[in-house]
């Protein structure tokens, strides 16, 4: 078994142990799990391939099992599985144990926001990682602002982002420490925390938001 692959059955363990607990029954919201997974990790997995192919990062041989899609190991479109399965699960947690509050963001921290992100972007132009997890997330953010109301509502969602960023930080430290990803120094800003480059809190702040708002909205739809 490969490195990658036993982190990924780490990462899913718990989720799945628990997944039929009596009082949680996330089992029962499969459907809405799937439909976040289809719709958020496709266009995630086509950026991913395109960034692989184009030199942006690569995957250590010796961490992965060898069979490769467009690119990308086994292990790698796996993650846009495993991650979002255990990150939905950190949801329904919160939301079985906290009672919902929402807020409202008012629109001038909002617009900041996405103006910061776009410069960044703009800045760095010819770093595709950097420049495109910027570009993405202020897109998402604008998303959710003007649709989806999660992130930009919900309590229970920061507390679930929150939460996230420790599995998060020590997956990504052994990704990025072994090294399984090695990124291209041309690709990315070159600033560090510890192993991990900072664009990948950034790229984690996207996925977990798109993943929970699109589980939230097929949650809330499919309930009508």
């Amino acid at each position: 078994m490969s490195e990658y692959l036993l982190i990924n059955l780490l990462i899913v363990a718990v989720p799945l142990i628990f997944s039929f607990e009596k009082n949680l029954r996330y089992h029962t919201k499969f459907k809405y799990v799937f439909l976040s997974i289809l719709f958020t990790a496709f266009p995630f997995i086509i950026w991913d391939a395109a960034a692989t192919n184009r030199g942006d990062w690569s995957f250590n041989k010796e961490f992965v099992q060898g069979f490769h899609i467009s690119g990308l190991p086994f292990e790698e479109i796996l993650f846009f599985i495993t991650v979002p399965y255990s990150i939905i699960f950190i949801y329904e947690t919160v939301n079985f144990y906290i009672d919902e509050r929402n807020y409202k963001i008012h629109k001038i921290p909002f617009f900041l926001l996405f103006a910061s992100l776009l410069i960044v972007a703009v800045f760095n132009a010819g770093k595709f990682y950097t420049c495109t997890v910027f570009l993405f997330s202020a897109g998402i953010i604008s998303a959710d602002f003007f649709y989806f109301k999660v992130l930009s509502g919900s309590v229970n969602f920061l507390i679930t982002l929150v939460i996230s960023y420790i599995p998060f930080f020590i997956v990504n430290y052994f990704l990025t420490s072994l090294p399984i990803v090695e990124y291209n120094p041309s690709a990315f800003s070159g600033i560090r925390i510890t192993t991990i480059p900072v664009e990948d809190f950034v790229y984690s702040f996207a996925l977990i938001s798109w993943y929970v708002s699109l589980y939230a909205f097929f949650k809330k739809r499919f309930a009508r």
